[in-house]
């Protein structure tokens, strides 16, 4: 029981590298290892670093573990309630794909600070403009503006944009 937590480590880097598409022998190659290892990892057989686990972390694009309080983890919304505010977020490029589509539940601006200029944001940017979605770089282009339209132009939705 005393090596529970690498069980639950193995887990959490498993579950990451799934979610990226990634098979062990990929991850394996971008750690410079073998994929025994990988999968000695993710079944909790491998004695790890904290060196180790933050390179994996970087090689998938998350974090999988947090040093220090960082707020709640869960947030539930409760509507019939104005919502205002800011969220602070690493610079992320997966988050910001998210991060662009979560912009069009708010009815007023929305600015993304410190954008990946990547190609998954390019194309769905071009989505988001289809249905009538305004957004516009500012600060030299390091941020983004979305201002989504009162009501959203489905029927206008670029399909080929959409599909790439």
């Amino acid at each position: 029981m005393a090596d529970d937590y690498l069980v639950r480590i193995g887990k959490l880097i498993r579950d990451a590298r799934q979610h990226r598409g990634w098979t062990q022998t990929q991850l394996a190659d971008a750690l410079a290892t073998s994929q025994s290892a990988v999968n000695r990892i993710e079944r909790g057989n491998q004695n790890i670093s904290l060196e180790m686990i933050a390179r994996i972390g970087e090689a998938l694009d998350s974090e999988i573990v947090s040093l220090g309080y960082a707020g709640p983890m869960h947030l539930r919304v409760v509507g019939g309630r104005r919502l205002s505010g800011a969220i602070d977020v690493k610079t992320s490029k997966n988050a910001c794909v998210a991060l662009l589509c979560g912009s069009l539940l708010n009815k007023g601006r929305t600015v993304l600070r410190r954008v990946a200029r990547i190609e998954e944001v390019f194309r769905l940017l071009e989505v988001l403009n289809s249905i009538g979605v305004r957004t516009r770089w500012i600060n030299d282009g390091v941020d983004l503006e979305i201002v989504p339209p009162a009501e959203l132009d489905m029927e206008a939705i670029d399909a080929e944009a959409a599909r790439r």
